[in-house]
Protein backbone atom coordinates (compact mmCIF):
# COMPACT_ATOMS: atom_id res chain seq x y z
CA UNK A 1 0.00 0.00 0.00
CA UNK A 2 1.19 3.53 -0.79
CA UNK A 3 -0.77 6.60 0.36
CA UNK A 4 -3.67 4.29 1.05
CA UNK A 5 -3.84 3.17 -2.59
CA UNK A 6 -3.58 -0.51 -3.58
CA UNK A 7 -0.52 -1.58 -5.54
CA UNK A 8 -1.01 -2.36 -9.22
CA UNK A 9 1.04 -4.62 -11.45
CA UNK A 10 1.34 -3.64 -15.12
CA UNK A 11 1.50 -6.09 -17.99
CA UNK A 12 2.10 -4.46 -21.37
CA UNK A 13 0.99 -6.72 -24.22
CA UNK A 14 2.51 -6.00 -27.62
CA UNK A 15 2.13 -9.36 -29.33
CA UNK A 16 -0.36 -11.81 -30.73
CA UNK A 17 -1.20 -14.55 -29.82
CA UNK A 18 -1.54 -13.21 -26.30
CA UNK A 19 1.07 -14.39 -23.77
CA UNK A 20 -1.37 -16.59 -21.87
CA UNK A 21 1.23 -17.72 -19.33
CA UNK A 22 2.04 -14.12 -18.39
CA UNK A 23 -1.64 -13.25 -18.03
CA UNK A 24 -2.24 -16.22 -15.76
CA UNK A 25 0.87 -15.37 -13.74
CA UNK A 26 -0.47 -11.84 -13.25
CA UNK A 27 -3.58 -13.10 -11.48
CA UNK A 28 -1.74 -15.94 -9.76
CA UNK A 29 0.29 -13.31 -7.94
CA UNK A 30 -2.85 -12.20 -6.15
CA UNK A 31 -4.62 -9.81 -8.49
CA UNK A 32 -8.32 -9.49 -7.69
CA UNK A 33 -9.12 -7.19 -10.61
CA UNK A 34 -7.68 -6.74 -14.09
CA UNK A 35 -8.23 -3.45 -15.90
CA UNK A 36 -7.67 -3.87 -19.65
CA UNK A 37 -6.63 -0.52 -21.11
CA UNK A 38 -7.06 -1.19 -24.81
CA UNK A 39 -7.45 1.12 -27.79
CA UNK A 40 -10.03 0.13 -30.39
CA UNK A 41 -12.36 -2.81 -29.92
CA UNK A 42 -12.15 -4.81 -26.64
CA UNK A 43 -10.64 -7.90 -28.28
CA UNK A 44 -7.95 -8.48 -25.65
CA UNK A 45 -10.46 -7.86 -22.85
CA UNK A 46 -12.73 -10.60 -24.19
CA UNK A 47 -9.83 -13.04 -24.55
CA UNK A 48 -8.51 -12.39 -21.04
CA UNK A 49 -11.96 -13.18 -19.63
CA UNK A 50 -11.46 -16.71 -20.88
CA UNK A 51 -7.97 -17.02 -19.40
CA UNK A 52 -8.51 -16.03 -15.77
CA UNK A 53 -10.71 -17.55 -13.02
CA UNK A 54 -14.25 -16.20 -12.71
CA UNK A 55 -13.32 -14.85 -9.28
CA UNK A 56 -11.08 -12.25 -10.95
CA UNK A 57 -13.00 -9.19 -12.16
CA UNK A 58 -11.94 -8.20 -15.66
CA UNK A 59 -12.79 -4.58 -16.34
CA UNK A 60 -12.48 -2.33 -19.36
CA UNK A 61 -14.60 -1.14 -22.24
CA UNK A 62 -17.06 -4.01 -21.99
CA UNK A 63 -17.91 -3.25 -18.37
CA UNK A 64 -18.19 0.51 -18.86
CA UNK A 65 -15.19 1.25 -16.65
CA UNK A 66 -13.61 2.71 -19.80
CA UNK A 67 -15.59 4.42 -22.58
CA UNK A 68 -16.97 1.93 -25.12
CA UNK A 69 -16.20 4.28 -28.00
CA UNK A 70 -13.52 6.85 -28.79
CA UNK A 71 -9.87 7.18 -27.89
CA UNK A 72 -8.63 6.64 -24.36
CA UNK A 73 -7.36 9.63 -22.42
CA UNK A 74 -5.34 9.96 -19.21
CA UNK A 75 -8.45 11.23 -17.44
CA UNK A 76 -10.70 8.28 -18.32
CA UNK A 77 -7.95 5.83 -17.33
CA UNK A 78 -7.49 7.61 -14.00
CA UNK A 79 -11.24 7.41 -13.37
CA UNK A 80 -11.17 3.67 -14.14
CA UNK A 81 -8.43 3.36 -11.53
CA UNK A 82 -10.56 5.21 -8.98
CA UNK A 83 -8.60 8.46 -9.16
CA UNK A 84 -9.71 12.00 -9.89
CA UNK A 85 -8.73 13.65 -13.21
CA UNK A 86 -5.59 15.74 -13.07
CA UNK A 87 -5.84 19.56 -13.01
CA UNK A 88 -5.14 21.05 -16.43
CA UNK A 89 -1.76 22.50 -15.53
CA UNK A 90 -0.57 19.30 -13.92
CA UNK A 91 -1.91 17.27 -16.84
CA UNK A 92 0.19 19.23 -19.30
CA UNK A 93 3.34 18.31 -17.37
CA UNK A 94 2.45 14.60 -17.45
CA UNK A 95 1.21 14.25 -21.03
CA UNK A 96 2.25 16.79 -23.63
CA UNK A 97 -0.52 18.03 -25.89
CA UNK A 98 0.50 16.64 -29.29
CA UNK A 99 -2.36 16.59 -31.78
CA UNK A 100 -1.79 14.46 -34.88
CA UNK A 101 -0.56 16.26 -37.98
CA UNK A 102 0.62 15.55 -41.50
CA UNK A 103 4.35 14.92 -41.79
CA UNK A 104 6.58 17.83 -42.70
CA UNK A 105 7.31 17.57 -46.41
CA UNK A 106 4.14 15.56 -47.10
CA UNK A 107 2.57 16.11 -50.51
CA UNK A 108 -0.89 16.15 -48.94
CA UNK A 109 0.07 19.47 -47.32
CA UNK A 110 0.64 21.24 -50.64
CA UNK A 111 -2.49 19.62 -52.06
CA UNK A 112 -4.63 20.98 -49.21
CA UNK A 113 -2.98 24.40 -49.35
CA UNK A 114 -3.96 24.82 -53.00
CA UNK A 115 -7.39 23.26 -52.50
CA UNK A 116 -8.22 25.64 -49.65
CA UNK A 117 -7.25 28.67 -51.72
CA UNK A 118 -9.51 27.60 -54.57
CA UNK A 119 -12.38 26.62 -52.26
CA UNK A 120 -12.42 30.12 -50.76
CA UNK A 121 -13.32 31.49 -54.20
CA UNK A 122 -16.78 29.85 -53.98
CA UNK A 123 -19.57 30.87 -51.58
CA UNK A 124 -20.38 27.40 -50.22
CA UNK A 125 -17.72 24.82 -51.08
CA UNK A 126 -18.07 21.34 -49.66
CA UNK A 127 -15.10 18.99 -49.42
CA UNK A 128 -15.76 15.37 -48.51
CA UNK A 129 -12.85 13.42 -47.02
CA UNK A 130 -11.99 9.77 -46.74
CA UNK A 131 -10.01 7.32 -44.63
CA UNK A 132 -6.22 7.62 -44.79
CA UNK A 133 -3.37 9.70 -43.44
CA UNK A 134 -4.72 12.59 -45.54
CA UNK A 135 -7.79 12.64 -43.27
CA UNK A 136 -5.59 14.77 -41.01
CA UNK A 137 -6.41 17.59 -43.42
CA UNK A 138 -9.55 18.02 -41.31
CA UNK A 139 -7.37 19.29 -38.45
CA UNK A 140 -5.25 22.39 -37.98
CA UNK A 141 -3.82 24.15 -39.89
CA UNK A 142 -5.89 23.16 -42.93
CA UNK A 143 -9.44 22.45 -41.69
CA UNK A 144 -10.11 21.40 -45.27
CA UNK A 145 -12.58 18.53 -44.84
CA UNK A 146 -16.25 18.99 -44.00
CA UNK A 147 -17.25 15.32 -43.62
CA UNK A 148 -15.62 11.90 -43.34
CA UNK A 149 -17.49 8.64 -42.79
CA UNK A 150 -15.84 5.50 -44.16
CA UNK A 151 -13.53 4.18 -46.85
CA UNK A 152 -14.76 5.20 -50.29
CA UNK A 153 -17.61 7.36 -49.00
CA UNK A 154 -16.02 10.65 -50.01
CA UNK A 155 -17.00 10.15 -53.64
CA UNK A 156 -20.54 8.95 -52.96
CA UNK A 157 -21.13 11.78 -50.46
CA UNK A 158 -19.90 14.29 -53.02
CA UNK A 159 -22.14 12.69 -55.65
CA UNK A 160 -25.21 12.95 -53.42
CA UNK A 161 -24.42 16.55 -52.61
CA UNK A 162 -23.84 17.44 -56.27
CA UNK A 163 -27.04 15.72 -57.36
CA UNK A 164 -28.88 17.79 -54.75
CA UNK A 165 -27.47 21.01 -56.21
CA UNK A 166 -24.31 21.54 -54.18
CA UNK A 167 -21.50 23.28 -56.09
CA UNK A 168 -18.66 22.73 -55.85
CA UNK A 169 -18.74 19.18 -54.51
CA UNK A 170 -15.20 17.86 -54.09
CA UNK A 171 -14.12 14.42 -52.89
CA UNK A 172 -10.61 13.91 -51.47
CA UNK A 173 -9.43 10.32 -51.48
CA UNK A 174 -6.06 8.55 -51.40
CA UNK A 175 -4.72 6.27 -54.10
CA UNK A 176 -5.01 3.13 -51.95
CA UNK A 177 -8.50 3.95 -50.68
CA UNK A 178 -9.61 4.75 -54.22
CA UNK A 179 -8.69 1.28 -55.46
CA UNK A 180 -10.05 -0.28 -52.26
CA UNK A 181 -13.57 1.13 -52.38
CA UNK A 182 -13.67 4.40 -54.27
CA UNK A 183 -13.90 3.15 -57.85
CA UNK A 184 -17.57 2.14 -57.64
CA UNK A 185 -18.49 5.62 -56.44
CA UNK A 186 -16.70 7.18 -59.40
CA UNK A 187 -18.53 4.80 -61.74
CA UNK A 188 -21.82 6.01 -60.26
CA UNK A 189 -20.73 9.61 -60.90
CA UNK A 190 -19.99 8.74 -64.52
CA UNK A 191 -23.32 6.97 -65.01
CA UNK A 192 -25.23 9.93 -63.54
CA UNK A 193 -22.97 12.58 -65.10
CA UNK A 194 -22.69 14.10 -61.62
CA UNK A 195 -20.84 17.39 -61.31
CA UNK A 196 -18.15 16.09 -58.94
CA UNK A 197 -14.41 16.69 -58.74
CA UNK A 198 -12.55 13.68 -57.34
CA UNK A 199 -9.16 14.71 -56.01
CA UNK A 200 -6.96 11.60 -55.66
CA UNK A 201 -4.00 12.39 -53.42
CA UNK A 202 -1.56 9.82 -54.78
CA UNK A 203 1.46 9.32 -52.54
CA UNK A 204 2.42 6.11 -54.37
CA UNK A 205 1.99 3.91 -51.31
CA UNK A 206 -0.37 2.82 -48.54
CA UNK A 207 0.99 5.37 -46.12
CA UNK A 208 -1.42 4.97 -43.20
CA UNK A 209 -0.53 1.33 -42.54
CA UNK A 210 3.22 1.34 -43.07
CA UNK A 211 4.05 1.92 -46.70
CA UNK A 212 2.84 -1.18 -48.52
CA UNK A 213 2.47 -1.10 -52.29
CA UNK A 214 -0.69 0.57 -53.52
CA UNK A 215 -2.91 -1.48 -55.84
CA UNK A 216 -3.37 1.40 -58.27
CA UNK A 217 0.21 2.66 -58.51
CA UNK A 218 0.99 3.59 -62.08
CA UNK A 219 -2.53 2.82 -63.27
CA UNK A 220 -4.81 5.44 -61.78
CA UNK A 221 -5.27 7.36 -65.03
CA UNK A 222 -6.16 4.19 -66.94
CA UNK A 223 -8.55 3.08 -64.19
CA UNK A 224 -10.39 6.41 -64.19
CA UNK A 225 -10.66 6.44 -67.98
CA UNK A 226 -11.78 2.81 -67.92
CA UNK A 227 -14.58 3.77 -65.54
CA UNK A 228 -15.78 6.29 -68.10
CA UNK A 229 -14.26 9.62 -67.08
CA UNK A 230 -13.39 11.62 -70.19
CA UNK A 231 -9.59 11.44 -70.69
CA UNK A 232 -9.28 15.23 -70.95
CA UNK A 233 -10.82 15.46 -67.48
CA UNK A 234 -8.33 13.12 -65.84
CA UNK A 235 -5.60 15.56 -64.84
CA UNK A 236 -2.28 14.97 -63.06
CA UNK A 237 -0.49 17.58 -60.96
CA UNK A 238 2.59 17.47 -58.73
CA UNK A 239 1.87 18.95 -55.28
CA UNK A 240 4.86 21.21 -54.69
CA UNK A 241 4.90 24.90 -53.70
CA UNK A 242 6.40 25.85 -57.06
CA UNK A 243 3.39 24.26 -58.82
CA UNK A 244 0.76 25.99 -56.71
CA UNK A 245 -0.64 28.21 -59.45
CA UNK A 246 -0.87 25.30 -61.91
CA UNK A 247 -2.69 23.16 -59.33
CA UNK A 248 -5.16 25.93 -58.49
CA UNK A 249 -5.92 26.59 -62.13
CA UNK A 250 -6.45 22.88 -62.79
CA UNK A 251 -8.89 22.67 -59.88
CA UNK A 252 -10.80 25.73 -61.08
CA UNK A 253 -11.15 24.29 -64.59
CA UNK A 254 -12.46 20.95 -63.33
CA UNK A 255 -14.85 22.56 -60.85
CA UNK A 256 -16.31 24.58 -63.72
CA UNK A 257 -16.71 21.46 -65.88
CA UNK A 258 -20.30 20.16 -65.72
CA UNK A 259 -19.56 16.49 -65.17
CA UNK A 260 -17.33 14.07 -63.27
CA UNK A 261 -13.64 14.83 -63.33
CA UNK A 262 -10.53 13.54 -61.59
CA UNK A 263 -7.45 15.46 -60.48
CA UNK A 264 -4.55 13.24 -59.39
CA UNK A 265 -2.08 15.00 -57.08
CA UNK A 266 0.96 12.72 -57.28
CA UNK A 267 4.05 12.89 -55.10
CA UNK A 268 5.71 10.07 -53.17
CA UNK A 269 5.09 9.77 -49.43
CA UNK A 270 7.94 11.52 -47.60
CA UNK A 271 8.41 8.53 -45.29
CA UNK A 272 8.75 5.93 -48.05
CA UNK A 273 10.98 8.34 -49.97
CA UNK A 274 13.33 8.50 -46.97
CA UNK A 275 13.44 4.71 -46.79
CA UNK A 276 14.11 4.40 -50.51
CA UNK A 277 16.92 6.96 -50.36
CA UNK A 278 18.43 5.22 -47.34
CA UNK A 279 18.30 1.83 -49.08
CA UNK A 280 19.86 3.27 -52.24
CA UNK A 281 22.64 4.86 -50.20
CA UNK A 282 23.34 1.55 -48.43
CA UNK A 283 23.79 -0.22 -51.76
CA UNK A 284 26.51 2.16 -52.92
Amino acid sequence: MENGEPEASVLKITQYPLPEALVKQLVADGAEEVLVVEEGQPVVEEMIRGMVPSSVAVKGRLTGDLPRMGELTPDCVRLALGKEPLPVREKETVVANRPPALCQGCGHRDMYASLNEVAREYPQPRIFGDIGCYTLGALSPFHAIHACVEMGASITMAKGAADAGQHPAIAVIGDSTFTHSGMTGLLDCVNSKSNVVVLISDNLTTGMTGGQDSAGTGRLEQICCGLGVEPEHVRVVVPLPKNMEEIKQTLREEIDYAGPSVVIARRECIQTLKRHLKAAKAQK
